[in-house]
C-alpha cells in the first residue's frame, strides 16, 4: 500500500478538525516542519481545498465543504 503523502495527510487532518487548525498544529500533530506545512497549505489554498481565516494573531485552516467529501 502507497504511503500517504503530506498533502493527504493534511486533507485528512483537516477533515478531522472542521474547527479550523493552525499551520503550527498542523506541524506537530504531522511531526512535520511548521515551513513544509505552510507551503503546502498555501498550495491547497490556491487550490481552493483549504480557506485560512485570521482569528487574532492566529490564521486557522479549514478545509473547504468542496473537499470533505
Amino acid at each position: 500500500m502507497p504511503k500517504a503523502s503530506t498533502r493527504d495527510k493534511i486533507i485528512v487532518l483537516l477533515r478531522k478538525h472542521p474547527e479550523g487548525l493552525t499551520i503550527m498544529e498542523i506541524a506537530e500533530l504531522l511531526d512535520v516542519s511548521r515551513i513544509t506545512i505552510a507551503k503546502y497549505v498555501y498550495g491547497l489554498t490556491v487550490e481552493g481545498m483549504v480557506r485560512q481565516r485570521q482569528i487574532g494573531p492566529a490564521k486557522l485552516c479549514y478545509l473547504e465543504k468542496k473537499a470533505m467529501k
